[in-house]
């Protein structure tokens, strides 16, 4: 009887083991809580982030350990990359935006357009008005196509009946980066200065891969199985994230 109360101890512990290993070396799941991401990320999705995409610091481990003040086998992000990153409002904070600015970069909105290095980001109107969460509101928003200089394009919104038309010009410091959501007026980001900022990079957490699961909790709970052909959003389950 000892011997069998052991082995599922054994048992536990080494699942426990693997699990931490998988989860601080290679993936981590993520809950997306709010809107600042729409319609990239949807309220309910629930994504993969992968953990090795740009080398690990202490903010690739459970509980942020101070064990190392580096970044080990670092790998720069690229431009557009979606990163989930800690706040450096408080170092424990996950938040998840797209990656803006580089080191060394300038970035300002101006006239409601995005400017990087003082030349505007492309973008095409994709459609006159969409539904968007913002908060406990649902507002009308413009929708474009942003293309980055290096290629990478992805849907923004902004909100219809009025945006933030000009911004100061930041100057993204060495080893930092400026990150913003893609509904561009529901989302606190590096435009606040006091909030969150210019992100080091060894705040850097992972690069979101894929939604591996998303429910609409407005439809219903997911204990509430009876109305999962209503919440159950099918056509993000394995939706890689652009």
């Amino acid at each position: 009887m000892k011997k069998k109360i052991l082995d599922n101890v054994k048992t536990i512990f080494y699942a426990l083991v693997i699990a931490l290993v998988i989860r601080s070396l290679f993936f981590q799941p993520f809950y997306i809580p709010s809107s600042s991401m729409e319609p990239t990320l949807l309220i309910g999705d629930r994504l993969f982030v992968s953990k090795y995409s740009y080398g690990y610091s202490r903010h690739s481990f459970p509980f942020s350990p101070r064990l190392y003040g580096k970044r080990f086998l670092p790998k720069r992000p690229a431009r557009g990359d979606v990163i989930v990153f800690k706040t450096p409002a408080d170092n424990r904070t996950d938040y998840i935006k797209r990656l803006i600015g580089l080191p060394g970069d300038t970035v300002q909105i101006s006239n409601g357009d995005l400017y990087l290095n003082n030349i505007k980001v492309d973008k095409l109107r994709t459609e006159n008005t969409k539904i968007i969460n913002c908060g406990k509101r649902i507002i009308n928003v413009n929708s474009f196509i942003e293309t980055l200089p290096n290629g990478i394009n992805y849907e923004a919104v902004y909100n219809e009946e009025g945006t933030m038309m000009n911004t100061d010009k930041y100057l993204v410091p060495i080893n930092h980066y400026f990150f913003m959501g893609d509904n561009r007026d529901c989302s606190k980001d590096s435009r606040f200065l006091g909030s969150v900022g210019y992100v080091n990079f060894n705040n850097l957490v992972g690069k979101a891969q894929i939604v591996f699961f998303s429910n609409d909790k407005k439809k219903g709970s997911f204990f509430k199985f009876w109305k999962w052909h209503k919440s159950f959003r099918i056509k993000r389950f394995f939706k890689g994230i652009l």
